[in-house]
């Protein structure tokens, strides 16, 4: 159902896998979106796309200008040598913030990850959910990065006034790839009912929520984000046949920790860099 016009959104990184589900289901509900990013997918839509790089001032103040609301995905979403992330993840998210209140754009959600919390153990956390209260555990400089952009939007909020929520993005995927998949699936329409709910919601302050679905394994807790307006509807539990005959190994680190095999990821060298 689309709603009563809510707005004009930006979405940054609006290319990728994330932004693509966003973009499509959130035109739907009626928003009037514009895109920036390094390129523009072969399925654009309806929306108005502004080609350039976060980093980039001029393209950033075009991009910002009349618009409501900011989701900021643009990053490099997997580990990476440290000035890569330095630059896109860090530096990048500061100039997204500080752009948004140079445009008086009253509310941005920062797009943060599980990834903040990867190095808890599943152990600690048997039988109830981790929240938003719990100290940031980072298994990555990826990780890192997104516990600095929660920092920065605090920081933000509180300097200037700016309305924030961080998501810390689980497996947003079309279904779970792998078992861990299954505790931390973000399902391509609760991503667009959160968004779509945070965007929305009266009176929003400075927020740390957890983007999964109703996952029956799910270990993020979802309180935060339910107060602030979100219901999800998917749970991980359909696809659970598919991951049944395979083996557990408690020192396996996809089965050890909340960030899984993230807590052994290298950074390439930089002749390797990721590309976005």
């Amino acid at each position: 159902m689309v709603s009563d016009d809510p707005g004009r959104m930006l979405i940054t990184g609006a290319a990728g896998g994330v932004g693509t589900f966003l973009r499509t289901g959130l035109a739907e509900l009626g928003w009037h979106l514009r895109c920036l990013d390094l390129r523009i997918p072969d399925d654009p839509g309806e929306a108005e796309w502004i080609v350039g790089d976060i980093g980039d001032e001029a393209a950033l103040d075009a991009a910002l200008a009349d618009v409501d609301v900011v989701v900021h995905l643009a990053a490099i979403p997997v580990e990476d040598h440290f000035d890569a992330i330095l630059h896109a993840n860090i530096d990048g998210t500061y100039r997204v913030f500080d752009a948004a209140v140079r445009a008086g754009v009253p509310r941005v959600l920062f797009a943060s990850s599980n990834h903040t919390v990867g190095y808890y153990e599943r152990a600690e956390f048997a039988g109830r959910r981790i929240g938003i209260e719990a100290r940031p555990r980072p298994d990555t400089f990826y990780g890192v990065s997104k516990v600095f952009g929660e920092a920065l939007g605090s920081f933000y909020h509180d300097r200037h006034g700016l309305q924030v929520a961080c998501v810390r993005i689980g497996a947003c995927c079309a279904r779970p790839l792998t078992r861990r998949m299954l505790d931390t699936w973000f399902s391509p329409g609760d991503a667009v009912r959160l968004f779509h709910a945070l965007a929305t919601v009266p009176d929003l302050g400075y927020e740390i929520v957890y983007g999964v679905s109703a996952n029956r394994t799910a270990w993020g807790d979802l309180e935060a984000s339910r107060r602030l307006g979100y219901e999800p509807r998917d749970d991980s539990s359909v696809f659970a046949d598919l991951f049944a005959h395979e083996p557990v190994d408690p020192d396996d680190p996809e089965v050890r920790f909340l960030g899984g095999d993230f807590t052994t990821a290298t950074p390439p060298r930089r002749d390797e860099t990721y590309e976005v």
